[in-house]
């Protein structure tokens, strides 16, 4: 399996249309989830770093499509998260028609990192957004944050919700994960380093 140098990172441009988008001929690998589900974190556990994707006290901040190309090899995608309550109805759905726009046009994306909060049951949102990877069957990783704020009996039982909630046809795997604990992270790094054997 081929080894990522996650020290290794540019930002190659924050995008809000297709046209924006970088041309590459890399796989891609997007990460999407809730606006406060920990993306940020994930981001510079992932990466290793302090602050490669600010965290922010405010959700849903990123507006953007930001493109991480990773050591020459693999080019990570940040898609803004989704379901934060103060943004206004125009603002949602141009953030909505961005996120739709970007996984049904690119033609790099290898699968996407779904973020969900491990303490609580699947949001609508992530419901939707579930229904959406699988209609157009974009294979998809589902990552469990925040993994270190509960016990492992809750773990176990949330496991067993997103189990039952979700469409898991083009599940590629469940991984629990701590951006404090860094448990999940070689995992991550694992699945996404597959989408450079293809």
């Amino acid at each position: 399996m081929k080894k990522l140098n996650t020290h290794n990172v540019d930002l190659l441009i924050s995008a809000v249309s297709k046209k924006q988008y970088p041309e590459h001929e890399k796989p891609e690998v997007a990460m999407c989830g809730r606006s406060n589900v920990g993306k940020s974190s994930f981001i510079n556990t992932i990466l290793e770093r302090k602050n490669y994707a600010r965290v922010s006290s405010k959700p849903g901040k990123t507006r953007t499509l930001n493109f991480f190309d990773v050591d020459d090899q693999v080019v990570l995608v940040d898609v803004p998260g989704y379901g934060y309550a103060k943004l206004s109805k125009p603002e949602k759905e141009k953030l909505y028609d961005m996120i739709v726009e970007y996984f049904t046009n690119s033609e790099n994306l290898g699968f996407v990192l779904h973020l969900i909060d491990s303490r609580h049951k699947p949001s609508q949102d992530d419901i939707e957004m579930n229904e959406f990877l699988n209609y157009y069957e974009i294979p998809f990783v589902i990552v469990m944050t925040k993994i270190d704020k509960i016990s492992k009996n809750e773990l176990a039982k949330n496991t067993g919700i997103i189990k039952r909630e979700l469409d898991l046809t083009n599940n590629m795997a469940i991984i629990p994960f701590s951006s404090v604990t860094k448990i999940g992270k070689d995992q991550v790094l694992n699945e996404i380093a597959k989408v450079l054997e293809d």
